[in-house]
């Protein structure tokens, strides 16, 4: 099992979003956060706002990471969303994004954080998967892909 699959349950997975702007995209995660989660979704657009104003989340090949610390969150948790339309999101390549995976983490989490954007960042540079997700319409099967998805291990 891989880090990302258990911060993310069926719940947290939304395909086709219909939103126009990385801002949307946002405010959706606050209202889906704060659904699952319990956390206040202010709380999360302001988090992960004031991330992206730092430097785009954007990664390129269609793909976000956008982030953020929310202050009496225990644990990290994630949600990913497909766009019904590519957006765009000031990614180093220009291209607009199509998949964006959300994490929230705890204001003092450090080494953790940084695992799973590295493994984040690993599961959604890698074509074939991209490609697999962006075809599946059913969040089961999407969640299946995430966990069974094995990171790469460097001897």
């Amino acid at each position: 099992m891989n880090l990302i699959s258990k911060l993310l349950p069926e719940s947290n997975i939304k395909v086709d979003l219909d939103v126009t702007s990385k801002k949307r995209v946002f405010e959706q995660a606050g209202i889906l956060f704060e659904n699952t989660v319990q956390i206040a979704r202010n709380k999360v657009f302001d988090s992960l706002f004031a991330r992206e104003k730092l430097g785009s989340t954007g990664l390129g090949q269609g793909v976000a990471i956008p982030h953020g610390r929310i202050k009496g969150l225990h644990k990290a948790v994630a949600a990913l969303v497909t766009m019904k339309e590519a957006i765009p999101f000031d990614a180093p390549d220009g291209q607009p994004v199509n998949i964006a995976c959300i994490l929230l983490v705890p204001d003092n989490a450090t080494d953790k954080h940084l695992q799973i954007l590295s493994e984040l960042a690993q599961m959604l540079s890698d074509k074939h998967f991209r490609e697999k997700i962006l075809l599946s319409k059913n969040v089961a099967e999407i969640s299946q892909l995430i966990s069974e998805w094995k990171p790469h291990v460097s001897n």
